[in-house]
């Protein structure tokens, strides 16, 4: 090694697990965005994806605060004119809950193949049921 720091092997990657039951959405992406980025070890280095294995549960119960579940706007373009959907975050809890959490998470990554790669290292599920129980996963408390 040239310099003193090194990224942690890819077999030292945790698994950590939220509960999104009850808890603000943007508290709960912040906390994720940073497990899956690596911010919380001390072998931290912006070009290096050092981060950590993050489930998130009952996606379906989120809160959002103030009056976004009718004003927060979700929209996706198929790339044709005239192309784009928009939907609001009621109906977008009713389709599909775990898109609310898939996309604040996203958001707060960085838009590169890094931040794809650290985007993958996410699994999100709109029930309290999951099949990563082989991996030991450790529960984090989001305030």
């Amino acid at each position: 090694m040239v310099s003193g720091k090194s990224a942690a092997p890819a077999s030292a990657r945790q698994w950590h697990i939220i509960d999104a039951d009850g808890k603000v959405l943007g508290r709960v992406a912040t906390a994720a965005a940073r497990l899956l980025q690596g911010k919380h070890k001390p072998t931290w280095l912006p070009y290096l994806d050092s981060g950590d294995h993050v489930v998130i549960v009952n996606a379906a119960k989120v809160k959002l605060t103030g009056r976004k579940e009718e004003q927060k706007i979700y929209r996706q373009h198929s790339g044709y004119e005239g192309g784009l959907r928009e939907e609001r975050a009621k109906i977008v809890r009713q389709k599909n809950p775990v898109r609310l959490v898939e996309e604040a998470v996203h958001g707060m990554l960085p838009k590169t193949k890094l931040g794809s790669a650290m985007y993958r290292k996410l699994k999100v599920y709109a029930r309290a049921d999951h099949p990563h129980t082989a991996q030991q996963p450790q529960k984090l408390e989001v305030a």
